[in-house]
């Protein structure tokens, strides 16, 4: 028996879409929505030019439980932290070579208030050193951590913030990309306990399952 033509040698199949992470899928538009475009770039960690071009490092050089969403997430909190008209300043206005702004901590206030809007704080934590901040914040996010100056303009300036998120033109897009990413770990987690990761000995359980 014979197949006859249903197999013509030299068949190219037509590539005719992509596949791409529904997470990243449901960040990439937000940040389309939100006038904001995305570049990934293994030169830079992340960075913004003020015409709304947003510069991502590439996955391959971000941490293991670093994703496109928790990064785009920060960036979004900043600008609408430093304010509407930030966006089209350089960087959001931080002068990324001088001292710690308190505005970065505000940020991360913003950023952790966001999250526990859909219980993902631990999935939308920031990278790098200051999640050592992140991490302190107390279970209600805008309270301050002790009494200083610091806290004290850190914790007024991130109520200013939440204020704003919840706001045009930030709001309903932020909010509605944290409760469909929240949808996606529902989906997911009949399946996180049978999960196994295609890298041999991998010590890590899947962000999905923090």
């Amino acid at each position: 028996m014979e197949p006859g033509d249903k197999h013509i040698k030299g068949y190219e199949r037509p590539i005719l879409s992509r596949y791409n992470d529904p997470c990243d899928v449901i960040w990439l538009a937000t940040a389309n929505r939100l006038g904001m475009h995305i570049r990934r770039s293994p030169l830079v960690f992340s960075a913004t030019d003020g015409s709304g071009e947003l510069q991502l490092s590439t996955q391959e050089h971000l941490d293991a439980d670093d994703c496109l969403a928790q990064m785009l997430l920060h960036e979004i909190c900043h600008w609408c932290t430093n304010g509407i008209e930030t966006f089209q300043v350089r960087d959001w206005g931080f002068d990324l070579d001088g001292p710690l702004d308190f505005r970065e901590h505000s940020c991360l206030r913003l950023q952790a208030w966001l999250a526990d809007q859909v219980d993902l704080r631990v999935m939308f934590g920031p990278t790098g050193e200051y999640r050592q901040y992140y991490n302190r914040i107390p279970a209600k996010a805008l309270e301050p951590i002790d009494d200083s100056a610091w806290e004290q303009a850190v914790c007024s300036l991130a109520t200013e913030a939440v204020e704003r998120i919840q706001k045009e033109p930030w709001n309903p897009h932020v909010l509605n990309a944290m409760h469909a990413t929240a949808k996606l770990r529902h989906v997911v987690a009949p399946y996180v306990e049978d999960y196994r990761s295609e890298t041999d000995d991998d010590p890590l359980p899947t962000i999905w399952k923090v």
